[in-house]
């Protein structure tokens, strides 16, 4: 079976080389033949959704305001008081405010109605909207 495989291959592989020729630029049609699709797959599951999940990020990050419930990227849960020179001011417990750089939030907090927090990403909020 390995040897009918090979066999195969070769054969594939020999009239495919033997068709480009190698004078009129073979090796650069055999390369893009070969890495445009990869770039191509690793574009629309990689870069792309990448992209699109910053861009929700960023719009999340410059649309909040005084009152929002929000978790920053260290796990801590509080309410926006202030904002000053992209630094955010969380209350995270009465009398107890922190400091935070705006882009240390990673997400929304939603209340449920039994009264149990959810965090909310930044891409799940937009959809709903």
């Amino acid at each position: 079976m390995l040897i009918g495989s090979t066999l195969i291959e070769c054969t594939f592989a020999n009239s495919f080389l033997l068709a480009a020729d190698p004078g009129a630029g073979g090796a650069l049609s055999q390369f893009l033949l070969l890495f445009a699709p990869l770039f191509a797959i690793w574009y629309f599951l990689v870069i792309r959704p990448q992209q699109q999940q910053r861009r929700k990020t960023q719009e999340m990050l410059s649309n909040l305001k005084t009152g929002d419930r929000v978790v920053t990227s260290g796990g801590i849960h509080g309410t926006i008081v202030s904002f000053r020179n992209g630094v955010v001011q969380l209350q995270i417990a009465s009398q107890v405010r922190v400091d935070v750089t705006r882009s240390a939030i990673t997400g929304m907090v939603t209340e449920e109605t039994g009264g149990e927090a959810k965090q909310e990403p930044a891409a799940a909020k937009q959809k709903k909207q």
